[in-house]
């Protein structure tokens, strides 16, 4: 009885000395937020696609004709390296387009991967293979030629998570 009464007051004590301090664990999945390493040659930083004139903009969420952008553009130049931003299983082929037009066919290729607790897709890439692993900074392949489709355009790769949520904060 002393036991459980001694252990009682401890646990009271250190329940109030973390709430005096504000003192709050944070969720697993907030302490071990993957970050994405370099996605394409010639852009170390990941610069995330603005807004261009014709074609709209990058960001999660932007305007679209067929509702929401539903991922985050990465400038990557037509024909770059693109790299495994972390560890990464490569789980096959991933389109971007349902019914791609003649010029949109071109482009029409991506990978879905998986990774680092993350599952997600990369689009407009020509992946060197759609199956195997890769360790971070390991190449997938290479961009396709965005100019040839979307002329103006600034070349990127689109990351968008399987679930469809929004990736920016892995960046």
């Amino acid at each position: 009885m002393k036991v459980a009464i001694v252990l009682a007051v401890l646990v009271s004590t250190v329940l109030s000395t973390d709430q005096l301090f504000g003192h709050q664990e944070e969720p697993s999945h907030e302490r071990s937020l993957v970050k994405f390493g370099p996605l394409c040659s010639g852009n170390p930083t990941n610069q995330k696609r603005g807004c261009d004139v014709k074609w709209g903009c990058g960001n999660y969420g932007a305007k679209r004709t067929h509702g929401p952008h539903k991922g985050l553009d990465i400038q990557c130049n037509d024909g770059a390296t693109v790299y495994a931003p972390f560890d990464v299983k490569l789980n096959g082929k991933a389109a971007p387009y349902r019914r791609p037009t003649a010029l949109q066919k071109l482009i029409n290729d991506g990978v879905n991967l998986s990774g680092g607790g993350l599952c997600f897709k990369l689009f407009y890439v020509k992946p060197d293979k759609y199956s195997g692993s890769l360790r971070k900074g390991d190449r997938i392949g290479t961009l396709h030629p965005m100019q040839r489709v979307y002329p103006g355009m600034t070349s990127h790769t689109h990351v968008q998570m399987c679930d469809r949520s929004d990736p920016t904060k892995y960046f």
